[in-house]
């Protein structure tokens, strides 16, 4: 019997031992860079991977287009502004001034700024046609498109801060749709800019990867993190056992 316990305990420090290794191991920069060139741990580059396969299933940019073509020579007219409660002076004008910028680069409407408050009148469909084509480059990392199409008319170099007022400017224009109850507009404002503009943005500089060309990876991974997560518990299980602490089912009192 001894002899057992000297077995189990030897097996869980073993187990305990290895466990805080592969942690160690997970914590330091030794996986593969990114694509900046900086190192990452292992939860890092996991992250990372796994952003890769959300961006390789989130390009629905061909398919947004062709709903948005039967909104070619939509007319519309529209005030929006572009404040917000936590603005300084200044800020929201800034902010209008810099967003109206979106629509005297591209075709497709006019736009007179007043203060905070932008009045735009145009072609909804060519004006959507201009956000999903600057969607498109950001989604391929073709940031350098967005700087040569806007950089001399917001004075910044920021691509991201120039595609980012697309998407201070849609989600005003949906709701301006909504109050003045033109649902299909609002409808196709919303597509544009949740499955276009926003996982442009949050997916920008990521490489897209397809889920089947990391299948192997993936079950490696999920395979891993089930065991690992046993790991820790059978290393306290055979410890304890060697120590005679021993989970068992409470015996049931009986009345007298």
């Amino acid at each position: 019997m001894a002899g057992a316990h000297k077995k189990h305990l030897g097996f869980g420090i073993v187990l305990a031992i290895s466990f805080w290794v592969v942690l160690f191991l997970m914590f330091s920069p030794i996986f593969p860079k990114t694509v900046d060139g900086l190192p990452q741990n292992g939860l890092q580059w996991a992250d990372e991977m796994f952003n890769q396969l959300a961006k390789g299933s989130s390009y629905f940019i061909p398919k947004v287009a062709k709903s948005n073509e039967k909104f070619m020579g939509r007319m519309f007219s529209i005030v929006i502004k572009l404040d917000k409660p936590e603005d300084k002076p200044g800020d929201a004008e800034e902010r209008a001034e810099r967003a109206s910028k979106l629509f005297t680069v591209n075709p497709g409407a006019k736009v007179e700024v007043s203060g905070a408050e932008l009045k735009i009148e145009g072609d909804l469909g060519l004006v959507l046609k201009a956000a999903l084509d600057d969607a498109d480059a950001m989604f391929k990392n073709e940031g350098d498109k967005i700087k040569a199409k806007y950089a001399a008319a917001m004075a910044t170099e920021d691509e991201k801060q120039m595609f980012r007022q697309w998407n201070n400017v849609l989600p005003k224009l949906d709701k301006a749709f909504k109050k003045e109850k033109m649902i299909e507009e609002a409808q196709i404002v919303t597509e544009v800019t949740k499955k276009a503009i926003e996982a442009s943005y949050n997916f920008y500089k990521v490489e897209a990867v397809k889920v089947k060309d990391k299948a192997g990876l993936m079950t490696f991974l999920l395979v891993f993190y089930v065991a690992y997560t046993m790991w820790w518990g059978f290393a306290i299980f055979f410890i304890f056992e060697a120590m005679g602490l021993r989970m068992s089912k409470a015996k049931v009192k009986k009345e007298v």
